[in-house]
């Protein structure tokens, strides 16, 4: 009875969704609530994460920030902090560590830790990766599958692999 019940309001809810929206989602994310989620977090006012994200350690964001589907916010080698009015694509990968020389040592060097920053007012593109340790400024644009390994100042656009900037947002 429990799962007919169940079947038959997910079919109802993908239908209001998809009438309203024009989109199908994963069963997670009809079940959950994305600005609940962020609250549950301790996420800013007005910010959302979708049910697909990973979180995980000590990841700060501030308000009206939008962290899209299948992200992973990795917080666990040290601090991830990420501002007020972002926009965090879907399949963005932000990190705080790195098991590159554990891994090469045979365990004997430890695991990399540092913390990452990301300003406000950033846009960070589909399937872009952010290495730990990256401090991103304030009204950054970061293009679409970006490796970003270095520090990105304020009001810049970059993008590529290895990302570097390539011009100015001229926000003011």
């Amino acid at each position: 009875m429990i799962l007919w019940w169940l079947k038959r309001s997910l079919q109802s809810t993908r239908l209001k969704v998809r009438k309203k929206f024009n989109r199908v989602l994963p069963v997670g994310d009809y079940l959950s609530d994305r600005w609940e989620k962020a609250g549950y977090l301790g996420f800013g006012s007005g910010t959302s994460i979708y049910d697909s994200a990973l979180v995980l350690g000590t990841v700060k964001v501030g308000e009206n920030t939008w962290i899209g589907p299948n992200t992973i916010l990795d917080g666990s080698g040290g601090e991830l902090v990420i501002g007020s009015n972002c926009s965090i694509s879907a399949g963005v990968q932000i990190y705080t560590h790195d098991t590159v020389a554990r891994s090469i040592s045979g365990g004997k060097s430890p695991i990399a830790k540092d913390s990452t920053y990301i300003g406000s007012n950033c846009y960070i593109g589909p399937n872009t990766i952010i290495q730990k340790g990256v401090r991103i400024g304030d009204g950054v644009i970061i293009g679409a599958n970006s490796l970003v390994n270095k520090d990105i100042p304020s009001n810049a656009k970059a993008f590529g692999t290895p990302c570097r900037v390539v011009g100015s947002t001229n926000v003011k």
